[in-house]
């Protein structure tokens, strides 16, 4: 007869292994899915933001008296910078071209709405949540932390060019390095 103490370990070896590879499986499966979902939330999320910069443009003098109202400095300019990026903006993100750099310009575009026109919403953050994420600005928000964070995915023109022009060789990180030697 096999004594216990020899046969656990064997079972919790077999066990470990079942749930690692069932792990990996799951997170290769997620992994496959990342850039199709950055693709869907692009599409979604920035043609709302695409609708909502054209209408600013298509009402300026409205928008320029609301952020007038709201003590924007210089709101003509503001509303017609906030309007394009909004609208022209979300037309680059949609593609996937400069991602990161206009999801930045979104993000804080937003960020200052939360500023300028909820503050409310903004300051109950964490006392009411509800009020925070049910603000207008707040979809728009998020789907560019997104993109900035994870960039436009695979489904991009920003991939496509990376993939075109290689990865870069000698970049600043690796001279660095090297004219630290040199000087030494």
């Amino acid at each position: 007869m096999v004594d216990s103490w020899l046969v656990l370990p064997q079972v919790m070896n077999t066990i470990r292994n079942a749930v690692s590879r069932a792990y990996n499986l799951l997170a290769t499966g997620a992994n496959l899915l990342q850039s199709p979902l950055l693709l869907a939330l692009r599409l979604y999320f920035f043609w709302q933001l695409y609708l909502t910069g054209q209408g600013k443009l298509s009402n300026i003098g409205k928008v320029v008296h609301f952020f007038a109202s709201l003590g924007i400095p210089l709101p003509r300019v503001n509303a017609y910078l906030v309007g394009a990026l909004e609208c022209y903006g979300s037309i680059l993100l949609m593609v996937g071209l400069a991602s990161r750099p206009i999801a930045l310009m979104v993000f804080v575009s937003m960020s200052v709405a939360y500023l300028a026109g909820d503050f409310e919403a903004l300051t109950s953050i964490f006392s009411d949540p509800d009020k925070f994420v049910k603000a207008d600005p707040f979809p728009f928000l998020l789907a560019a932390l997104i993109v900035l964070v994870f960039g436009p995915g695979l489904f991009s023109i920003d991939a496509l060019l990376k993939r075109w022009l290689g990865p870069r060789s000698d970049s600043a990180a690796e001279r660095l390095p090297r004219q630290m030697n040199k000087e030494s």
